[in-house]
């Protein structure tokens, strides 16, 4: 598929992953096409103040239709809104004074997913998981119904990713499916950064435990089936936690990811990870800061990669990525574990396949092809297919139910704990 929004990869993602949200309502095609054609040559200035404005055109709307009893109208035109907020926030590192224009258009894009939550149907719950003296902010939702215990889903972002994002890639589906959702933000993320300035840490299950703590205290939550699902760079995260936090029934982790750095090295290159493996940190700075000052893009990038770790050094830093690699604790895992493999996977590529390898237990490896239009990080433009292969899987182990003939994992399809790879065709998957 020759689809090509920005020239700025990141940018084009971004795109990418709006349009795929339309699926949830969290987007509308012709708003998304007509913006991204507007800065589809523009700087991350222009980015972040055209879809800010869009956000507040729509949040405007939004406001109008609630104050007139519109209360569907109103509940999606806010997690429209919310969504082009984040959206905005991903060039927010191009503009003068950064940090001032990031919180102020954060607080809109929360303000607006709030607003979504509440008038979801029935209300999202606002959570508070104790954290190290502290509290994670989270929001369970569920489906209509009586208020007996569900499965429940806890849907873990990725690094950058919005709650909004959150709820569309997995939330929304879950719930659909009969689940509860917890969207959550955790060290390093969203609020949790923006706002209180904690940064991410590699020992994940640190921050799973509370949250299944919380869970299973719950009189609608089923304590036997909750799974874990994470995106981006929760590929590490999940399996991480998954080492230490056994009480988790399934897990899912789009992609698989070994070791976080290597999307780092992919970007920097090989004559610059030769020069950190030379150990000379003042040579290692002083090259990077030299090429973030002569590339205004990949000084952004780097800004907003680089701030959840809370570390400024840029040598320092990459050792501190060094640490998030689930190899050595792999071999803990015995949770069933369902890896996606989408045909195309830049940032990481073989990682997936990796992961699935190092994992003793029950595990499964999806793949997502160009052919079926579900290729690349994210299976962004293929959510359909991408749902349908992996809350099957979830269903499989988490929904009571008699046998599907077929023989496929679907609804109500027993508790099995199978192995291998499904879907479509990529070579040696």
């Amino acid at each position: 598929m020759a689809y090509r929004f920005h020239e700025n990869d990141q940018f084009d993602h971004e795109v990418r992953m709006a349009l795929g949200s339309v699926w949830w309502h969290g987007a509308d095609v012709g708003e998304v096409l007509a913006t991204s054609a507007a800065v589809a040559d523009a700087g991350g200035e222009t980015w972040f103040w055209t879809w800010a404005a869009l956000g507040r055109r729509v949040r405007e709307q939004a406001e109008r239709s609630a104050s007139r009893g519109r209360r569907v109208t109103a509940r999606d035109a806010f997690l429209r809104a919310a969504g082009y907020f984040a959206l905005a926030l991903a060039g927010a590192g191009s503009c003068e004074d950064p940090q001032t224009r990031l919180r102020e258009v954060f607080a809109e894009h929360r303000a607006c997913f709030d607003r979504f939550a509440r008038a979801w149907d029935p209300p999202a719950e606002r959570v508070a998981v104790p954290y190290e003296g502290t509290a994670l902010p989270g929001y369970l939702l569920g489906p209509p119904g009586p208020p007996g215990p569900l499965p429940t889903v806890i849907v873990n972002n990725g690094a950058a990713g919005a709650v909004s994002s959150a709820w569309t890639l997995l939330g929304a589906p879950a719930v659909a499916r009969g689940y509860r959702a917890l969207l959550f933000d955790g060290p390093g993320q969203q609020s949790m950064l923006f706002d209180h300035g904690v940064t991410f840490r590699p020992d994940w299950e640190k921050v799973v435990t509370p949250i299944v703590d919380l869970l299973s205290a719950r009189s609608d939550v089923d304590a036997g089936r909750i799974a874990l699902a994470g995106v981006g760079q929760a590929g590490y995260w999940v399996p991480r936690a998954l080492a230490f936090e056994h009480r988790i029934a399934a897990a899912v982790a789009d992609p698989g990811v070994v070791a976080v750095a290597e999307s780092w090295w992919h970007r920097l290159g090989p004559e610059v990870r030769g020069l950190w493996d030379s150990g000379d940190r003042d040579a290692f700075d002083r090259v990077v800061r030299e090429a973030l000052d002569a590339d205004p893009a990949l000084a952004a990038w780097w800004r907003g990669r680089a701030r959840p770790y809370g570390v400024d050094s840029p040598y320092d830093l990459l050792a501190e990525i060094g640490r998030y690699d689930v190899t050595p604790v792999a071999a803990r895992i015995t949770t069933p574990l369902l890896i996606t493999l989408p045909e195309g996977e830049g940032l990481r590529p073989g990682a997936s396949r990796r992961l699935y390898d190092a994992l003793p237990g029950p595990k499964a490896l999806v793949c997502f092809t160009e052919a079926e239009g579900a290729r690349v990080h994210g299976e962004s433009m293929g959510r359909a297919v991408f749902e349908e292969r992996i809350f099957d899987w979830l269903d499989a182990r988490l929904v009571p139910g008699p046998p599907d003939p077929s023989g496929h994992p679907g609804a109500g399809a027993g508790t099995g704990t199978g192995t291998g790879a499904q879907g479509g065709g990529v070579p040696g998957a």
